[in-house]
């Protein structure tokens, strides 16, 4: 039976150049890079040529990138690691406020809401419009004086809507200009979770404007169980991973050398074929989205129309369920997701459509399509043939 995998947004294969390059690391450079020897020596070069390598990328200093275990990690640090810094300080009598949005990857809402319940931060949840863009205005109106965080990700994971990032920085530059005029010591830090923009959007961190920004390499073909955080020099954070004095000290824990080298080859090649690579995708993408909407009624494409990830196609198949087209997708050999693959095990209504506004009987039919490199417009057709079948036997017997 033939096989086909629409779930790059969940995780990619690893390529064979990204192994190849991984590989003596496992064994015959397999030294702890913070031991002296010559076998450590040679794992402190890898890593800090990879550390350069990503820092030519980012367009940032190599001190700045610390190296993680993954986009979770990296959230987890840019979320916790500012707001306990200024909370051990003492640098605001009232609780810390944090603004995100309605639509962020689980690990950074449940991380504001775990701050938020035991440490009695104030958290804002900011709306999103219903093709999932940020309101500027309303966000801009929710900075308080006691906000230290603002965390919007750079392209969403369920429907790709991207992010007006570099907006939403002038905006917090603002405020930085006016609480150094008033003389205040709390600062106001700005987050961006780029773990799905990783493999084709620009990742300049001047010209985006974020003090922090999170990547994971399995997004873009790299090993699973890495990733890193920029912290922008100047930015105060708390370690949470606490132990040796690995990474500036913020992360502790003997470096990942075969991983982080992965993760250097594999966002190399996605930021040098990123253009070339989006384009064939984005044309494979709107080729699915025009044949699907005319092969069945019932469809809404979810997400904004336009500024949106070239691999992401998500849709509400109306009066039916996710999981049972899920289930009967994958009998045909094609692998998709009815969601994030981090929360699909749920069976809540995606939070993401949620905040989009749409009823809960439609979230509950939503498909993502997330598309790779390797995939055609051949796969797309043998999908569109086996689709509407799905779609129709199941629409018989679905109660909805």
């Amino acid at each position: 039976m033939k096989r086909i995998y629409f779930d790059h947004a969940a995780t990619t294969a690893l390529d064979k150049d990204v192994l190849e390059k991984m590989q003596p690391y496992f064994s015959r450079h397999f030294g702890n890079a913070s031991s002296l020897h010559t076998f450590g020596q040679e794992a402190r070069q890898a890593l800090d040529k990879s550390r350069q390598e990503i820092a030519n990328i980012l367009n940032c200093d190599p001190l700045e990138i610390i190296f993680t275990s993954g986009g979770t990690e990296s959230d987890n640090l840019a979320v916790k690691g500012p707001t306990l810094a200024a909370f051990r300080d003492k640098l605001i009598s009232k609780p810390l406020h944090i603004i995100t949005t309605k639509i962020e990857h689980p690990a950074i809402l449940k991380t504001v809401k775990q701050l938020e319940k035991l440490f009695g931060f104030e958290v804002t949840y900011t709306d999103v419009d219903v093709n999932g863009l940020v309101n500027l205005s309303q966000l801009e109106s929710e900075i308080k004086d006691n906000t230290i965080l603002v965390s919007v990700m750079y392209a969403n994971n369920e429907v790709g809507t991207i992010e007006p990032i570099p907006e939403i920085s002038k905006i917090i530059q603002k405020y930085k200009g006016k609480r150094q005029k008033n003389g205040s010591k709390l600062p106001i830090y700005f987050h961006t979770d780029a773990v799905q923009a990783g493999g084709y959007l620009d990742l300049d961190v001047k010209k985006l404007g974020v003090d922090m920004l999170s990547i994971s390499g399995h997004k873009f073909y790299g090993p699973k169980g890495t990733g890193l955080l920029y912290i922008k020099k100047g930015t105060k954070v708390e370690a949470i991973n606490t132990g040796g004095g690995h990474e500036n000290g913020l992360r502790a824990g003997t470096e990942n050398i075969p991983g982080i080298v992965g993760l250097a080859v594999a966002l190399k090649n996605a930021q040098e074929s990123g253009d070339e690579i989006g384009k064939k995708v984005s044309s494979v993408r709107d080729y699915l989205i025009k044949n699907l909407t005319k092969k069945i009624d019932g469809v809404i494409l979810t997400g904004h129309p336009e500024i949106r990830l070239p691999n992401i196609a998500s849709f509400l198949i109306e009066r039916i369920e996710g999981e049972s087209m899920l289930i009967n997708l994958d009998l045909k050999g094609i692998a998709v997701s009815t969601g994030s693959a981090c929360s699909s095990g749920s069976l809540e209504p995606s939070h993401v459509l949620k905040a989009l506004n749409y009823p809960p009987e439609k979230i509950h039919g939503s498909l993502r399509i997330s598309l790779g490199k390797e995939n055609t417009k051949e796969e797309i057709d043998y999908f569109l043939e086996v689709f509407p079948e799905i779609v129709d036997k199941l629409r018989e017997i679905s109660a909805l």
